[in-house]
């Protein structure tokens, strides 16, 4: 399949956490006049998460069209009290892949909803790594004492019509049990499709050069499987001075390891901010194992101490002439990049790049700690173990569903 094409005519602003995406959404559905689309991994009223729920409530007691889908297992059971009070208001919700009596143990079953996404009127987009969650609280740690890293974009442009489309066959396909369902499924299709011919024939129009090049990358299961992962390889390939990459979690295959390698070994600086905080035995434990080939080949790496690192983003070449940024909820591991309904929004533009890249190394020098090669190489032997269960059971996980990586 041939690579996204990145278009013009967008506005896209970096927005930096819960702290900064939270007003920016309530700004932005507190004027909505005709829908408001929202999906996401975790959904949380606590704390500042009561914001976004309180203006759902709004947008629809004034006649506004609200959908609201989360993952069944991100989210699992909505606490019963703003069910409530979202449906009263007419919110319409739905839970993605509910698991069942059998949970986790169906391998399909880990095909989920990770994309975190809100469309308002059809024409501002919020996408990034930002769970509908307080920065500070974590549904498993409880309080955190920093707030989590993560960030997310506003856009306005023509792939916002993408996005407010392709979230609309997800809420049809879940509801398409009926003869009108399916009617509704096959124009959200068609809206989708003609949504991105749109933004292509603008593209192609001297009038709408100008604003900031950006595109939809949008992972799932069938047509889309891998443009994420490509939109990396393709980046990380044309990198001429350095690559930084924040991941929440590392588990990159056989293509991604060796592209890196490779960026490093003809010259590109690559640093990579990963995760410090022990959160999932798996996702910590199996990233470890390749951090031994990536120091070989040159690669820093810096391991964020503070809080929760969350963000899913990277920069590349931020002050050359061709500078490439991504910020979304995939991560480079084989659930974002195989199995997980996964958007991400690319951005070719220096001061969208320059602006996340000084976030970046502000984090690497400021909250990382910088792994060193000949400490990694004799960590005890009990760590080394677990790494390797760790990885040999992603890889033991990936055999069932059939997929390589």
């Amino acid at each position: 399949m041939r690579n996204v094409e990145l278009i013009p005519g967008h506005s896209v602003a970096l927005l930096q956490g819960a702290q900064e995406l939270f007003p920016a959404l309530v700004r932005a559905m507190d004027g909505a006049a005709q829908s408001v689309r929202f999906e996401t991994y975790i959904c949380d009223f606590t704390d500042s998460g009561a914001s976004i729920g309180a203006a759902l409530e709004r947008a629809a007691r004034r006649g506004v069209q609200v959908q609201l889908l989360v993952d069944g297992f991100g989210t699992g059971g909505l606490d019963a009290g703003w069910l409530e009070r979202l449906r009263a208001a007419g919110v319409q919700y739905q839970a993605f892949a509910p698991l069942g009596p059998l949970g986790l143990l169906l391998p399909q079953r880990w095909r989920r909803l990770h994309r975190k996404l809100c469309v308002v009127d059809g024409a501002v987009l919020f996408c990034g790594g930002i769970n509908l969650l307080d920065d500070f609280y974590d549904p498993n740690y409880g309080r955190l004492e920093a707030p989590r890293l993560d960030f997310a974009v506003e856009v306005r442009g023509p792939i916002t019509a993408q996005a407010n489309a392709a979230m609309q066959i997800a809420w049809w396909r879940m509801q398409a049990v009926s003869a009108a369902r399916l009617r509704h499924l096959g124009e959200a299709r068609r809206d989708f499709f003609a949504a991105r011919q749109v933004a292509r024939t603008k593209a192609a129009a001297p009038q709408e050069r100008s604003g900031v090049r950006a595109a939809l990358l949008l992972r799932d299961n069938v047509l889309h499987r891998a443009v994420i992962e490509r939109a990396y390889l393709r980046a990380i390939a044309q990198a001429r001075e350095e690559i930084i990459i924040a991941n929440a979690y590392f588990v990159p295959g056989r293509r991604l390891r060796r592209a890196l390698v490779h960026a490093a070994r003809r010259g590109v600086r690559v640093r990579l901010l990963l995760q410090g905080r022990y959160e999932y035995f798996l996702q910590y434990h199996a990233a470890r194992p390749v951090y031994g080939l990536l120091l070989k080949a040159g690669v820093e790496i810096h391991e964020y101490a503070p809080s929760f690192l969350h963000a899913k983003v990277a920069v590349i070449d931020a002050e050359g002439s061709h500078p490439w940024a991504t910020v979304g909820s995939s991560n480079l591991d084989p659930l974002s990049l195989l199995l997980a309904r996964e958007a991400n929004v690319a951005v070719a533009d220096a001061e969208f790049a320059q602006n996340l890249r000084k976030r970046l190394v502000d984090a690497m020098e400021h909250a990382g700690r910088q792994i060193d090669s000949a400490a990694y190489a004799a960590r005890p032997w009990r760590a080394r173990v677990l790494d390797r269960l760790a990885l040999a059971l992603v890889r033991s996980a990936l055999w069932l569903t059939g997929k390589t990586y």
